[in-house]
């Protein structure tokens, strides 16, 4: 399965790209976002898993959208990614 994954304000520093197509290892439940959050850092994070994960979710600041929808309607780490869908990584803490 292809998931798109587009990062800004910062995200894209911690995965050294804006975005990406990602093909999904092959697995016999349907991959949910939380799943892809732990397997972007693991196999795609450019540092350390803290400034992207807090727990078995994003940090504090980073904005998710899943198909320019707030995650926050869509059960968060618990939604069923679908083939192509487009998952939104932005950070909107900046320093100053």
């Amino acid at each position: 399965m292809k998931v798109n994954c587009e990062y800004g304000g910062g995200c894209d520093l911690l995965f050294g790209t804006k975005q990406e197509t990602y093909e999904l290892p092959s697995s016999s439940t349907a991959w949910t976002v939380g799943e892809l959050l732990l397997w972007l850092a693991e196999k795609h994070l450019k540092t350390t898993q803290e400034n992207f994960l807090q727990g078995d979710s994003v940090r504090p600041g980073i904005l998710v959208m899943i198909n320019e929808m707030d995650w926050e309607l869509l059960d968060t780490t618990n939604y069923v990614l679908k083939e192509n869908d487009t998952v939104i990584f932005f950070s909107t803490l900046h320093g100053g």
